[in-house]
């Protein structure tokens, strides 16, 4: 499968404007970036870099596609025969996948001729921007959840392609789980669901649905308490499963007043082992404020796949250096008032005190420091994708780096109330 044209035309129109001028093969580097954080956020994730560099092995142009843009477009047949040969084979290098960015942190520098690298905005852009903006909101929801795990369950509300890439995202941020199949084959990330409250309405009474779950599932199953009243449903649950069951769900109602009577019920009946789990249109607001409740985990769905309210996390693909043509790299920049940015390829290290995160640190020259640590990895090199990054393997890697980027972060990065970015991002 190509991914030649998840793209927008104005790249090919460039790509085909540029060969005519002659520019096209010009040497040049683009940075990935966000001006800045959505409103209240002190930090974000990146995720969505194992997946794009996949993509990217995968973006060339078949027959069909060149017939394709042959019948609906204008452009040159040397474009077109360009596009045929097309293969990325410049260098990558950027945050690695589970990072914590800040405002205008470079979080994905390519080098390469113009139409090798231009070609690969819109890709870049489309991948990136959903997965960070899913996985910043989800590191919130984890960060306000504690030591509950949570679990995403999202899928009917967003596409099904966007789905996938939403329980990949929260995974990384530190999601337990997901409901989506696709995401547990493609990604090697653990799946869970049991029944919806159709299935209880499929029976002729609450009980013989609660046999069926258990006689198919076993003991350890978690049965849904509240098709219909929620202490009928637990005492329900109690007599057929008895004290073994593995948890109870509660999807609806006052969740701090119903989750509390729930676990005194459950212990009365001696169920003390017996789990809660909650989810109702939970997002990291709500999650915070059962912090007294006990709540054993969470399942979460519209919030996550949405990025909590933000469902892009604002990142730009500039062209910040070219070679001039005596083959030197000279630095540009976009100068207009509102959206101006800043030349020349960016080194980018977190400087730290006592292991916590000081400062966001882009220098225009290469630099070794004894007070932090460097951000950027290769990724492509000539071409060719480190396979670290990639597969389930660079999900899992992944994921362990988000933890401990997080872990470095200032204590007032986990706040949930309005604030600015954590740490300041300074230019040297």
């Amino acid at each position: 499968m190509t991914t030649a044209l998840l793209t927008d035309r104005y790249e090919l129109t460039m790509i085909d404007a540029a060969l005519r001028s002659g520019r096209a093969s010009r040497r040049c580097v683009f940075e990935v970036f966000t001006r800045r954080l959505p409103e209240g956020r002190r930090y974000g994730v990146l995720a969505g870099t194992g997946r794009l560099l996949q993509a990217i092995t995968e973006f060339r142009f078949t027959d069909a596609e060149l017939r394709f843009l042959r019948e609906t477009t204008t452009l040159s047949a040397d474009t077109l025969d360009w596009l045929r040969d097309y293969r990325f084979r410049g260098d990558i290098v950027g945050y690695r996948e589970g990072e914590a960015f800040f405002p205008n942190s470079p979080v994905l520098t390519l080098e390469g001729g113009f139409a090798d690298a231009v070609i690969l905005e819109t890709l870049v852009l489309s991948v990136l921007n959903y997965d960070s903006a899913v996985a910043s909101a989800a590191a919130r929801m984890v960060s306000a959840a504690g030591d509950r795990p949570l679990a995403e369950m999202g899928s009917r509300r967003a596409s099904e392609h966007s789905a996938v890439a939403a329980a990949r995202a929260a995974f990384i941020a530190g999601f337990a789980a997901t409901s989506n199949l696709e995401a547990g084959r493609t990604w090697g990330i653990p799946t869970m669901g049991t029944a919806a409250h159709s299935f209880t309405l499929l029976h002729d009474s609450e009980e013989e649905a609660f046999e069926a779950q258990v006689a198919a599932l076993g003991s350890g199953t978690t049965l849904l308490v509240d098709t219909y009243d929620i202490p009928t449903g637990v005492e329900t649950a109690m007599r057929v499963a008895g004290t073994s069951l593995g948890a109870v769900r509660i999807d609806s109602g006052d969740l701090p007043t119903v989750v509390a009577g729930v676990r005194a019920q459950l212990d009365s009946l001696g169920a003390t082992g017996t789990r809660i789990t909650v989810t109702n249109d939970l997002d990291e607001f709500t999650i915070a404020a059962l912090r007294a409740a006990p709540v054993d985990s969470y399942g979460v769905g519209t919030s996550v796949v949405t990025g909590s309210g933000h469902p892009a996390s604002g990142m730009v693909f500039k062209l910040v250096a070219h070679e001039d043509d005596e083959g030197r790299f000279i630095d540009v920049a976009k100068k207009s008032a509102s959206k101006s940015t800043v030349g020349g390829r960016k080194h980018a290290y977190r400087t730290l005190s006592n292991g916590v995160a000081t400062a966001e640190v882009l220098d225009l020259a290469p630099v070794e420091t004894d007070d932090g640590r460097p951000l950027q990895v290769p990724l492509i090199t000539d071409g060719v994708v480190d396979e670290r990054w990639i597969g389930p393997q660079g999900v899992t890697a992944a994921r362990e780096h988000r933890a401990a980027a997080i872990a470095e972060l200032p204590a007032d990065a986990l706040r949930l109330g309005r604030g600015d970015a954590a740490i300041p991002t300074v230019y040297r």
